[in-house]
Order: structure tokens, then sequence, then C-alpha cells
């Protein structure tokens, strides 16, 4: 066979060579069609969707849609629902279930569970509420170091997870005993401890920004924000000769943000303002979502729920990427105890009990977190638990008892698992899982 040296590949090594140039020019590289969705405009999206469609690959369309008939069917059954007194209330309410469940991602994304956020955040209100009001501490200084009791417990239960070989769900579960047994003895015999109601812990969902330009103001920053960050992704897209999406679809993207924020802001600055609470959420939401898609924890995180074997090849150091989810987890559940105390300015015995741990569960997978690991985003807890937190208040308002709400929210959660696992099954058929 002759041998065409002058087909060697530029910068290779002279007898670095091509056997077949024939063959070599009329090979074509392979190119992911999702890919170039992005340069066909909005044709190419349609495509796109009809693909996922067929794939099972529906991402949030299922909850939102949801979310949509259960607001339309209570706002149906009672005109108060959509008013801007019960949206405000709500969006207040599901904060503290909220913060919890951005930490069930994290660990769920692993492909596995924490049964130990309720008590945890049992303990971090308990542990604030003793160390401020029974023994004097600064509010500040108690307030951080509820936090860091949450992330030494939920460190705690990593090092037996990753270290030691322990199954998470049978440690969190002992988490769980063990937490809520801490949390009794350090209320003692009162069993109640009552907050400072103009105190730091308090003000987290009691405070309002009552000027109208708050909530305006921030509605304009997420909006401009995005499209800055849209805008400059694609640039650097282009420079780097990667397909990127057009002009025109960044537009329309941001105009649907804007007209969703500024909404919000007209129905918050119709009642009492932008709440405090809200934007703290916001802007945990943000950060998370950003270091899970943006930064090279994310990637290792994301890359154990797919496959803990090949994460281990690839140089992840697994136990410090598991012991640090968990971790995290624990501290959001300390978060979520104190937003949970600040709504009843107390810690008492209840606190991380009844259906706390389920709803906070709930919300993450409701959301579109896979329990299977590997697929979901911080933001998923919001649309959770905004279906959650909307069931029990169109339920309160038409005066049913909580065994049906219960029920529903148990329906809906098994919809979702459903959904799920019919999804990775039509994602395995279509050869994407």
């Amino acid at each position: 066979m002759s041998i065409d040296k002058t087909s060697a590949a530029p910068g290779a090594p002279e007898d670095h060579v091509v056997e077949n140039p024939e063959a070599a020019k009329a090979a074509v590289t392979v190119v992911d069609p999702r890919l170039l969705v992005r340069e066909q405009g909005f044709a190419g999206y349609i495509t796109e969707f009809k693909r996922k469609m067929k794939s099972g690959d529906l991402g949030s369309i299922p909850v939102v849609l949801g979310l949509a008939i259960i607001w339309i069917i209570f706002q149906s059954l009672n005109s108060n629902f959509l008013t801007a007194g019960n949206l405000s209330d709500m969006s207040v309410a599901m904060v503290g279930t909220g913060m919890i469940a951005v930490g069930i991602v994290f660990v769920l994304l692993l492909g596995e569970i924490d049964l130990s956020v309720g008590s945890v955040s049992g303990v971090a209100g308990a542990s604030f509420a003793v160390l401020n009001v029974t023994n004097g501490m600064n509010e500040w200084l108690a307030f951080v170091l509820s936090i860091v009791t949450g992330t030494v417990a939920g460190a705690l239960h990593g090092f037996f997870f990753a270290k030691i070989g322990v199954p998470a769900f049978a440690v969190t579960l002992a988490g769980l005993l063990f937490w809520n047994g801490f949390m009794l003895q350090i209320l003692g015999d009162n069993g109640t401890i009552n907050l400072d109601p103009d105190g730091v812990v308090a003000q987290l969902t009691s405070y309002y920004f009552s000027d109208v330009a708050a909530a305006y103001g921030l509605a304009a920053v997420v909006t401009v924000g995005y499209f800055l960050s849209s805008f400059l992704g694609n640039r650097r897209r282009e420079a780097a000769g990667v397909p990127s999406r057009p002009l025109s679809e960044t537009v329309v993207r941001t105009v649907l943000l804007a007209v969703l924020a500024f909404a919000v802001a007209i129905v918050f600055n119709q009642y009492k303002g932008l709440p405090l609470a809200v934007v703290i959420f916001i802007v945990v939401l943000l950060v998370t979502d950003f270091v899970l898609r943006r930064t090279a924890y994310g990637r290792k995180v994301f890359a154990l729920g797919g496959s803990v074997e090949a994460s281990r090849r690839a140089g992840i150091n697994v136990e410090l990427v598991r012991i640090s989810v968990f971790a995290i987890s624990g501290t959001f559940a300390a978060v979520g105890g104190l937003f949970i105390a600040s709504k009843i300015a107390a810690a008492n015995q209840g606190a991380g009990g009844g259906d706390l741990l389920m709803n906070a569960i709930a919300a993450a997978v409701i959301g579109g977190t896979s329990l299977f690991g590997g697929r979901g985003r911080t933001w998923n807890a919001l649309l959770g638990v905004l279906v959650i937190v909307s069931i029990q208040y169109g339920l309160a308002l038409e005066g049913i008892a909580s065994p049906v709400q219960y029920m529903i929210t148990g329906g809906v959660l098994l919809a979702t698992v459903v959904i799920d696992a019919v999804t990775r099954k039509t994602q395995k058929t279509a050869g994407r899982a």
C-alpha cells in the first residue's frame, strides 16, 4: 500500500500520515444535533422540543402545568386564592421548607437521601433560642453558630456514609432520631422559647421592603442580569466557534422574564411590599444554581450521580465530595429551621417534626430533581415547594382538614415519581440514559 506523506496532519510528526487521504477528505465530523439548535432559530427549537417529547425529556413542563391547574382550580373555588395578600403570605411561608429542599437537591443529585434534615432544622432553631434568649449571647454570633451546628451535623452524616460505608438511609435515619432528642434536651422542661419579635431571626419573615422601588428594582436587576449573562455567554460561544443562541431568542427570553418578574413585583407592592425572606431565597437559588452548573465542584456532584466508579477513575475525590454534599444539606436544613422559627417567633419541641421532612423531599422531587441521581437543579426546589404550599393554602381556604392535604400531596408526589421513572425508561429506549 502506498502512503501519501503529504497528507500528514499539521503539526504532527513526519511519520504520522494518513494512509487513505480520499477517505479522510470524505469524512464528516459528527456533531450533536442539539448543538445546532441555536443556529437554526425558533424552527430549530420546535424540532428540539419535539425530539425531547419523544425521548421523554420533559424537564419542568409537568410541574409548571400542574401548578397552573392547581391555581385555576383553587381560584375557581375561592376568589381569595390569587389575591395579593394570599400570594405574598404563600411566598413567605414556602421559604423555610424551600431552603431545606435546596439542600435535599444536592443529596438527590448523588442518588442518595437525607432523612435528618427535619431534626437538624429543629436543632438550629433551638440552638439559636438557647444561645441568644436563655444565655444572652449576641444575636449574630448565635445566628452563625446555629447554622454551623447544621453544617457539622451534615458533615458527620457524610463522614459515616463516605468513610465508614454506612448507607445514607441508615445514617441519616439515626441522625433524625439523635438530633430530635438533642433538640428536646437543650430546650429543657419548658419546651418553648419565645424569640425577640424585633430580633434578627424574627425579622427574617416579618420584614418587608415597603418602598415600591424595592420590588421593581429587584425585578429590573434580575431581568438585566439575565440579559447580560445570556448576551455575554453567547459572545464567548461565538468567539470559540461554538453554536450560540440568536440575539432574537435572547431578547424574547428576557422579555418573558421581565413580564414575570414585574408581575410578581406588582403583586408584592399591592400588599406589604417585597418580603425579605423572598429576596434571600432568590439569592440562595441563584448562587447554588451557579455553583452546580458553572463550577468544577458542581460538575463533580453531577458526575457522582451518574457513576461513582467512573468519577473515581477520573480522579474525583469521591469521599470528599460526598461529605461536602451532606454538609451542604445540613447547612440549608439549619437555615430553613431558622426561617421556620422566625415564622412563629419561637423554638419549640414540635420544630422539625410533622410533615416537614416529607414536604422538603417532596418539594425537590416534585420540582423535577430525579430520585435516581444525576439530574436536577436547585430551582426545582422553588417549583416543588410552590406546588406544595399552593395545595396547603388552597385547601385551608376551603376549610379542608390536614388528612386530605396529606393525601393530595402524596398523590402529587407519586405522580411525579412515576413520571420520573417513565422518563428514565423512555430515555434508555432512545439511547440517552
